[in-house]
């Protein structure tokens, strides 16, 4: 039992933070960690088929007319495993430890016309199917088409592989590496609708390795820390901190220079009259802290983007430690579930004292509103989603178990921590602090040309930051939406901190721009300006599906567009926020400099 108050939220946090570490590492060392005696049989699962483009769009691996086992068995799936589109069934093939097989025939099987087309299809489209060996992956391609010669699509060639070599490598008692391969000999012609007899056929050869258990997922990451993968990532980082200098550096430089000669010019006014008209920035201190406009939505906003940031910190922690190693199967959404469940008392915590501390009332309808922020378009955008993928009948779609499960989730753990966050945030009796009083009626603001209204100073706001991340975002792209590793998270992280320097400053410039200039409503533009960035990086998403992948179809096309602007949105609540912390302290720093009447 822990006592009430012996711990802070951010002790909590922690504990929580280190318990799914160590169960993570756990499961990483547990899951396969299993050692065999000849002949014994070990596991082989057959997990998916689908369209090699569409990353999203994939079926049960039996939706095609294969051989099936007598009895096809379910594995038991994680959440994690369910929502990144698992569903482990028995294959037919027999892979018994150091058991060497040649030739042997798994089924002979007659396949109608509706199944040659359906085989043909899927040629046509480059199904690949997945499977999974002592939680070794095994990939391949379930035919292919002959174009040689030929121009016209009418009169390509359609070809089945029929028999699959399954090299195994052991060390000792332990499988370390497994890979399939077809024998392109072994082919059946499905190119007409005309019924075809089929003798599916495998054969496995077994091999001895010196490479050690604990190593064996390292041929899957080096992938990505090859070294001309490795110069580009480098050159990512050059090219962002060489941004974050010259930008740090003109700011500090200006900003600096231009405040100095504002303070001493201001006090200089102060001793030589003070019937003086002010003018600048010190002319708007009455209105400078006046409280935004709809500010309860204000308040909801940066609790949601302050617990998105917290969710990142995590992720990035769990990262960092080696948890979310390549193919560790749905330990990134198990950890994504989890952890947002976890913090979302940090956003009923921040949203209520920042509410409270604006004077709002209504803080009840404060959390609602905060509960609903991004949860309310990530849920619509699921029932949208999730409906396309029943329509498909593809693995994309959860079964009605797990959406329980992730509805007890949000039921048991996320409302009543959200709650007891506002709770505490409306208790806290924290104060705004503002440094110079608040005058009763606003000032009028002057009229300012175009290029300083929000949608410009967005535009300006959010290139600056997204030109820094911008070629790290292909390889995050090419591994969400695609096949290829990504596991060099140090330099990612490193990317992460540049994102949130670049992005505080360049709000923290326009932002003083904004009071120079005597507009004193910077709390909004502030948000929106930070966040900009979320809006760049969804321009780069109609960039890379229509220039840098081959993403095509209804179901794929909805799915890329329809997630991504649900991470976009995330993002810009998180660099909103980030955006308005900033401005928020150099405001109330340049106000507590001057003495104001």
């Amino acid at each position: 039992m822990v006592k009430k108050n012996t711990m802070g939220c951010g002790g909590y946090y922690g504990v929580v933070l280190v318990l799914l570490c160590f169960g993570a590492m756990k499961v990483r060392s547990d899951s396969s960690d299993h050692k065999y005696k000849s002949g014994e049989e070990v596991p082989l699962y057959a997990n998916k088929v689908g369209p090699f483009h569409n990353p999203s769009e994939t079926y049960r691996y039996f939706d095609l007319p294969f051989c099936s086992p007598g009895h096809v068995k379910d594995k038991t799936e994680a959440l994690g495993e369910v929502l990144n589109g698992d569903r482990l069934v028995t294959a037919p093939y027999k892979l018994d430890f150091l058991s060497d097989r040649e030739t042997e025939v798994v089924c002979k099987k007659s396949l109608s016309k509706e199944e040659v087309a359906r085989f043909r299809d899927a040629v046509a489209k480059d199904y690949y199917f997945q499977m999974f060996y002592d939680d070794l992956p095994i990939w391949g391609f379930i035919g292919k088409v002959d174009k040689e010669g030929k121009a016209d699509p009418s009169e390509y060639k359609y070809y089945l592989f029929k028999h699959l070599h399954f090299d195994i490598h052991h060390n000792k008692d332990r499988v370390i590496e497994v890979n399939a391969r077809t024998d392109p000999n072994a082919l059946v012609d499905i190119t007409e609708d005309k019924e075809v007899d089929v003798d599916f056929m495998y054969s496995v050869k077994w091999k001895e390795t010196e490479i050690p258990f604990e190593k064996r997922m390292e041929k899957y990451s080096q992938t990505s820390a090859l070294p001309h993968h490795l110069e580009i990532h480098w050159f990512s980082i050059i090219n962002s901190c060489v941004t974050v200098l010259l930008l740090t550096g003109f700011l500090a430089t200006i900003l600096m220079r231009v405040l100095k000669n504002d303070f001493v010019k201001y006090a200089h006014d102060e001793e030589a009259a003070d019937d003086q008209e002010e003018t600048g920035w010190k002319y708007i201190h009455g209105d400078v802290f006046r409280y935004p406009k709809q500010k309860s939505l204000f308040a909801a906003a940066l609790g949601s983007g302050t617990q998105l940031f917290t969710l990142a910190i995590f992720i990035f922690v769990l990262a960092l430690v080696g948890v979310f190693y390549p193919y560790n199967r749905g330990a990134l959404f198990t950890a994504l579930v989890v952890i947002y469940a976890l913090t979302s008392g940090i956003a009923g915590y921040t949203a209520a004292s920042f509410y409270c501390q604006l004077e709002g009332k209504n803080w009840v309808r404060n959390l609602l509103l905060t509960g609903s922020l991004f949860c309310g378009p990530l849920l619509l955008t699921f029932c949208f989603l999730n409906t396309v993928a029943i329509a498909y009948h593809a693995t994309a779609a959860l079964p009605f178990g797990t959406i329980v499960v992730i509805f007890l989730i949000w039921a048991l753990v996320t409302s009543p921590l959200l709650v007891l966050g506002g709770i505490a945030g409306k208790n806290s009796k924290a104060e705004f602090q503002a440094p110079t009083r608040t005058t009763k009626y606003p000032r009028e603001i002057p009229q300012l040309p175009w290029y300083r209204g929000a949608l410009p100073q967005m535009a300006m706001a959010g290139f600056l930051p997204f030109s820094a991340i911008y070629i790290e975002l292909y390889y995050i792209f090419a591994s969400v939406w695609g096949h290829r590793i990504y596991t060099i998270y140090s330099i990612l992280f490193i990317v992460f901190i540049i994102l949130i320097i670049v992005t505080a400053f360049i709000t923290v410039a326009l932002t003083y721009f904004q009071l120079a200039a005597e507009d004193h409503e910077w709390w909004w533009r502030s948000f929106l300006c930070g966040g900009s960035t979320g809006l760049f990086i969804y321009g780069y998403c109609l960039y890379y599906y229509y220039a840098r992948s081959d993403m095509s179809g209804f179901m794929q096309t909805s799915f890329f567009f329809g997630y991504m602007a649900c991470i976009c949105y995330a993002f810009f609540l998180m660099l909103g926020t980030v955006g308005f912390r900033a401005a928020l302290f150099f405001v109330r720093h340049i106000y507590h400099s001057i003495k104001c009447e």
